[in-house]
């Protein structure tokens, strides 16, 4: 028989990277916020979801649990399957803990699989990331990159996480670049998904005396940075990083890959194309239509991005250290090296 498992057991299993955790909810349950990097093996598709949920309120609790079991009975093998091919230790989980993830691990432990079941399912793990958010504060000293758009902040961020080097990246959380543009060719991430990212980083962030952290408005997308997180930053040291426009012109355009976005870029644009002379807007109009990117994107950051990042600076009050260098690589290089300066 299969055993149930507390959220508190689950996150001290999760710390160690010894379980896999599998959502039984819905494909539309899962996409829209579940457990970081959990499985999604659905008891019931959508549409079966919906028709079970009709017959329990229209019919009655029996003839909704005896059209839920002709709907499992049918795809059993192949759902078995999926999780034998699963190593390691398994916890599944529906919405609360109920007949989905009871049902789940019923079967499985009946054919010699052995899982736990998360008791309050997504809705406790759900709780607890809000609890703990709400109790949180920022301890490690942020390191705030700035700098125009196009100076590679995220990239420089990614490489340094990638080397072990402590990052809040909040783009990543977010599914979103935090611009007018920044959904282009991303999946945007709601804020139950974002909070529940940012949790698990900043727990793993553990006794770390600093983060590195991008200069963010409080909004990224669809998702909201929460104010403790907010407030820190705009209080840490700076590091402003200065790259020639031509190398954000080219960083800009490997990044979004216009040829693949045209349509994307262009709506967005319409967006923004008010806030911009009129002059200057159609000739911008025209460069995009014209798949003439560098030179459309060298107008945005002349004529709209830089002025306003400007105005945006001001939000910070800590010490700035400026970066100059000629590609996103070398500020890379120097952005590591000022952190060995202060002993990281």
């Amino acid at each position: 028989m299969f055993q149930d498992m507390s959220i508190d057991e689950l996150l001290k299993m999760r710390q160690s990277k010894t379980v896999v955790t599998i959502d039984a909810r819905s494909p539309s349950e899962f996409a829209e916020a579940t457990i970081p990097g959990s499985l999604n093996i659905p008891l019931f598709d959508d549409a079966e979801r919906a028709e079970v949920g009709t017959t329990y309120k229209q019919v009655s609790v029996q003839a909704a649990m005896d059209r839920g079991l002709e709907l499992v009975s049918a795809k059993l093998p192949d759902f078995i399957k999926q999780f034998r091919e699963i190593p390691g230790q398994k916890v599944v989980f529906c919405w609360r803990g109920g007949m989905r993830s009871k049902t789940t691990a019923t079967v499985l432990s009946l054919m010699g699989i052995r899982v736990h079941r998360l008791t309050g399912g997504f809705r406790a793990y759900r709780k607890w990331v809000v609890e703990t958010l709400e109790n949180m504060e920022l301890a490690a000293s942020p390191i705030v990159l700035l700098g125009n758009t196009g100076t590679g902040k995220t990239a420089i961020l990614r490489q340094l996480a990638e080397e072990g080097y402590p990052v809040l990246d909040l783009e990543r959380m977010a599914g979103h670049r935090g611009s007018i543009f920044g959904h282009v060719g991303m999946a945007s991430h709601n804020q139950k998904t974002f909070e529940s990212l940012l949790v698990a980083d900043l727990l793993q962030l553990g006794q770390s005396p600093y983060v590195l952290i991008e200069g963010e408005s409080k909004r990224i997308g669809k998702a909201v940075i929460p104010d403790f997180i907010v407030r820190k930053k705009e209080q840490g040291e700076q590091l402003l990083i200065r790259l020639p426009i031509e190398e954000r012109v080219r960083h800009i355009v490997e990044d979004y890959r216009p040829l693949e976005h045209k349509q994307e870029l262009i709506q967005g644009f319409q967006r923004i194309r008010r806030h911009i002379h009129t002059p200057v807007a159609k000739e911008i109009a025209a460069c995009l239509e014209a798949d003439q990117y560098e030179a459309a994107v060298r107008l945005l950051l002349e004529h709209y991005y830089d002025p306003r990042y400007e105005h945006a600076m001001s939000q910070y009050s800590g010490p700035t250290t400026i970066i100059e260098a000629g590609t996103v690589a070398e500020a890379a290089r120097l952005v590591k090296e000022q952190l060995m300066s202060r002993g990281y």
